[in-house]
């Protein structure tokens, strides 16, 4: 354990985000070809302290509220969707991270700048062993695994009855997992997205709770109970950690198009710039509106999960619904945003040297995510303000 530090405040946080966007946009067709985030990338994250914006103070954390991580993962988000994914899935297992005791937390804090990569898919099976148990199976669209210390995996595992099968959340070092390069996307490229394996992995105990505790915040460390940033269920947490990202791609693809503008004239026309041209302008506008309207959502999103962790009132069901609607219609939003200007970018923005193409790639991978796909969520959503009980657990 480290001795508390006072955090820098959520502009300088957001500033930090902002500088780096460069750095990021350099390194972007470089990640889509390699599959993976490039180091300087890493490095500028972890200078700005963003590994520590989810940790708790007294392991060298800033605790960072929803809405300041909120507003930096739309600065990165402008930057490349990539690291901006990968930044936005990092916090959600580092989150379960605080579900777990005191020792545990020390040991994985022990590590600098340390990344916890993870799923919510029970795709394994574990046995008792004495002290612990041993996992087998594998886990797909590991996001930021190729980056990361820890995995937090989900295994089907004997209940204490002895009788029935339940899934359990286990911490595992990823030098205890197996690699599989199936990352071969058509977007997202960068994040690396791996599957990973487990073959007679044992976890001890300490590293091994029961999925439902952990999907409803109850933390088996005291001192966290009493901190806001773990006083909510994990998936108004997830919720709040995936908007940004999302809202922040969107706006990047508006910067984006805006810079190239002037340049460019619209083909077998007689308008010799594209900004000159009614359609341009009905085009950018509506954009913007949508991209608007993401912000709205993802601080909406934001501001729940801090309010709800500062007051220590539960959450009702239609806000965790809403929350993934939330999260649904900016994945609307946004993809319709992208899509207007991609198609408004013209041929020449065919080519790979030319960012729009990959943050239309980008944002069509993210509605494909199965908690983040509008319909499904919008769904859910309906559902519960129809009176009807919710149809899943993630909620």
């Amino acid at each position: 354990m480290t001795s508390a530090i006072t955090a820098p405040p959520r502009e300088e946080l957001v500033r930090r985000a902002a500088e780096l966007v460069p750095v990021l946009r350099r390194h972007a067709e470089w990640q889509d070809e390699n599959r993976r985030l490039h180091d300087e990338a890493l490095e500028g994250l972890a200078d700005m302290g963003y590994f520590r914006m989810r940790v708790p103070s007294r392991f060298g954390g800033y605790e960072s509220d929803a809405r300041t991580l909120n507003e930096v993962l739309a600065q990165l988000g402008r930057g490349d969707g990539s690291v901006a994914w990968n930044a936005s899935v990092w916090p959600i297992p580092g989150w379960m991270v605080g579900m777990f005791p005191e020792e545990v937390q020390q040991e994985v804090y022990s590590t600098p700048n340390v990344r916890v990569c993870g799923t919510l898919s029970p795709s394994a099976t574990a046995t008792t062993k004495p002290g612990g148990i041993v996992v087998n199976g594998r886990w797909g669209f590991i996001s930021g695994a190729l980056h990361s210390h820890w995995q937090e995996v989900i295994a089907m595992a004997p209940a204490p009855d002895g009788v029935n099968m339940w899934p359990v959340v286990a911490l595992v070092p990823m030098s205890d997992l197996e690699i599989v390069d199936d990352w071969n996307t058509f977007g997202l490229r960068g994040s690396g997205s791996v599957t990973t394996v487990a073959n007679d992995v044992f976890v001890p105990q300490e590293r091994v709770l029961p999925m439902p505790a952990v999907l409803q915040g109850q933390s088996a460390a005291p001192l966290n109970n009493a901190l806001p940033m773990y006083r909510s269920p994990l998936l108004g947490v997830a919720n709040a950690t995936s908007v940004g990202m999302l809202a922040g791609l969107a706006k990047g693809a508006l910067e984006l198009f805006l810079e190239r503008l002037d340049g460019r004239s619209i083909a077998y026309t007689t308008y010799g710039k594209q900004s000159e041209a009614p359609v341009t302008h009905v085009q950018v506008a509506e954009a913007a509106m949508k991209v608007d309207q993401c912000e709205f959502h993802a601080e909406r999103v934001a501001r729940l999960v801090d309010a709800k962790g500062v007051s220590g009132e539960p959450w009702t069901l239609p806000e965790r619904a809403r929350t993934r609607a939330d999260v649904g219609i900016i994945c609307k939003l946004g993809r319709e945003a992208i899509d207007l200007l991609s198609l408004a970018s013209g041929g020449s923005s065919l080519y790979r040297d030319v960012p729009i193409q990959r943050f239309a790639r980008d944002i069509h991978a993210a509605n494909l995510h199965a908690l983040m796909v509008p319909t499904t969520n919008l769904e859910l959503y309906g559902r519960v303000l129809c009176g009807l009980e919710p149809n899943t657990q993630y909620i």
